[in-house]
């Protein structure tokens, strides 16, 4: 009985399988079943960082804030409730580019939410 050898199907595969791995050191790039295990690690390795990144940005901007808010006498969880009870809808995106590239913009910011933070004394008499 003839040996099946899958032919085209086969070898479109492996290629397909190599072409990802180009670029990779050694034998990962070159050998067949060494590249596979390369190439589904790294799809892995693709697929949980796209979704880290969002958590790493959002950390670095959490950082950039805190560190301009402290300049101006408030600490980033006073100016995030300040800013969220003067009805701002800046996030935090924008805020840490704020910080980093137009600090007289942040100051203005910052005195929004200190003023939104003021307790008022027309309650009771």
């Amino acid at each position: 009985m003839a040996r099946v050898t899958r032919g085209k199907r086969r070898a479109q595969r492996r290629k397909k399988i190599l072409k990802q791995a180009k670029g990779y050191y050694g034998t990962k790039s070159r050998a067949h079943r060494i590249a596979k295990q390369a190439v589904d690690r790294s799809l892995s390795f693709a697929y949980r960082d796209r979704r880290q990144k969002k958590r790493n940005f959002r950390a670095l901007w959490i950082v950039r804030i805190n560190a301009a808010a402290h300049l101006h006498g408030l600490n980033y969880s006073r100016l995030i409730h300040g800013l969220k009870e003067a009805g701002s809808e800046i996030n935090r995106k924008m805020l840490a580019d704020m910080a980093v590239h137009d600090p007289d913009g942040f100051a203005e910011v910052a005195k929004v939410a200190q003023k939104a933070l003021e307790p008022t004394t027309s309650a009771s008499s």
